[in-house]
């Protein structure tokens, strides 16, 4: 059965669609057939990041690898509930399509949406990209701005709970993975990298997810969007651009180090290829 792997948060900016993109290169390469879903319908930034990777393969004459991409249309109707129904529908038939993929990786918008909550009842691994700042944090857990201490979840994390809820009612006892990475860490700000991490462990056990890191604040995450490349496509002795910095080839570590945390079906396969990619 397809392993659907849902990168999703209620925030924007937290890097969900990079992440998405590193994950299905990284996929790619270990010889698994991807399927990619872009929920975010009005931004489009994975859809976006796949078109700028197939014009740099045909303007560059570099043959790159690609998910088999799937679109999911949006609802016109006027009634709440038909225009639910349709969606759902759609969602529905965009992942019978990719029925016969590995994997389908779903990038959902930063907003509460019904596409959204549906892609994560849907989910087998949720991976929520968390940047280091107690803005984000916010969308896990009510924090008491007097002491400092965890007092609840908060509007993110109920919508998961509900999502593993109505998975269990459905007879699914495998849940879902629930995996938050904590993304853009920098050098810097040692005292609040030590403040984030431990109201994350705290928080981890009280909810149910775990925790992974995701990769460090570089620029280089930025330059590749244009061009439509991951860091896994460079390196390598025929990869259309060469690794310029050790901090790159650093990054590239941070990716293999995310996959593998995953627990992915194929992630020892998906080691090996990249291993071989890099030598």
């Amino acid at each position: 059965m397809t392993h659907v792997i849902v990168l999703g948060n209620e925030k924007g900016g937290s890097g969900k669609s990079t992440t998405a993109m590193h994950l299905i290169v990284a996929l790619l390469k270990s010889g698994k057939k991807v399927g990619a879903v872009d929920l975010d319908l009005r931004q489009g930034s994975l859809t976006r990041y796949l078109e700028n990777r197939r014009k740099f393969s045909e303007i560059k004459g570099k043959e790159l690898i690609f998910p088999e991409m799937v679109k999911v249309e949006p609802s016109s109707l006027d009634s709440r509930a038909e225009s639910q129904k349709k969606e759902t529908e759609n969602l529905k038939n965009a992942l019978k399509t990719l029925g016969e993929c590995d994997f389908a990786v779903i990038d959902c918008p930063g907003a509460n949406t019904h596409l959204s909550r549906l892609a994560h009842l849907h989910a087998d691994t949720i991976v929520t990209p968390l940047n280091d700042s107690f803005v984000d944090f916010d969308l896990l857990a009510k924090v008491d701005p007097e002491t400092g201490k965890v007092v609840g979840p908060s509007l993110y994390s109920e919508m998961v709970w509900d999502a593993r809820k109505h998975r269990a009612m459905m007879g699914d006892r495998s849940g879902i993975d629930w995996v938050v990475m904590r993304n853009r860490l920098s050098a810097t700000r040692a005292r609040n990298k030590k403040n984030m991490g431990d109201k994350l462990d705290e928080l981890s056990s009280r909810i149910g997810f775990r925790l992974a890191r995701g990769f460090g604040d570089r620029v280089i995450y930025r330059e590749l969007f244009p061009i439509g490349l991951t860091l896994l496509d460079l390196g390598g002795v025929d990869s259309p651009v060469r690794l310029s910095t050790m901090s790159h080839v650093t990054a590239r570590l941070e990716i293999r180090s995310l996959v593998a945390a995953l627990n992915l079906p194929a992630g020892e396969e998906t080691k090996d290829a990249d291993k071989a990619a890099a030598a």
